[in-house]
């Protein structure tokens, strides 16, 4: 390649990508990648994705249900796709998307999705306001639509046991 050609994939501010191979200090007593450490990398994505869509720094606020479908594999290529789903006034929805790839197959697996509640705060972790989310095609809409079905879900759960109390 010259120095006039480059490779430059821009990806949206509202994405993240993240690959990691899994190695034997990941395992659990089964011998498969511990869901602890699926957990870590999880947070670590969300944050990126979040702190880049809002210019700062951000904090975990909640993290919707996390099932593991499918065993991670010591050996395998993990790949983390989180993107900003929907945005609030200082909070939001990072959705992701985790695959598992056997490299010696080439094999990939959906392993699981979760979404992430994230809140965007200021140098003094003061909530900030975050930038407005363009919708720029059906899927992203779609993804804004389930995504305000899911946080009034939340926040309807969250009234039934402010009552029990």
């Amino acid at each position: 390649m010259s120095n006039s050609e480059s490779f430059c994939h821009v990806m949206p501010i509202t994405d993240v990508v993240m690959t990691v191979l899994m190695t034997p200090d990941m395992a659990n007593f089964s011998g498969n990648v511990h869901g602890g450490t699926i957990l870590k990398f999880l947070d670590q994505v969300a944050y990126a994705c979040a702190s880049r869509y809002s210019a700062g720094y951000v904090v975990t606020l909640s993290v919707d249900q996390v099932t593991f479908k499918q065993p991670i594999h010591v050996g395998e290529l993990v790949t983390f796709f989180a993107r900003v789903n929907h945005v609030g006034t200082t909070s939001m929805e990072v959705g992701i998307r985790v695959e598992a790839e056997n490299i010696q197959n080439r094999t990939v697996r959906h392993t699981n999705s979760c979404y992430f509640t994230m809140v965007a705060v200021d140098e003094n972790r003061v909530p900030k306001v975050v930038p407005e989310l363009v919708l720029v095609d059906d899927l992203a809409k779609k993804r804004y639509r389930n995504a305000e079905k899911r946080k009034q879900l939340r926040l309807d759960a969250q009234r039934l046991k402010d009552e029990k109390r």
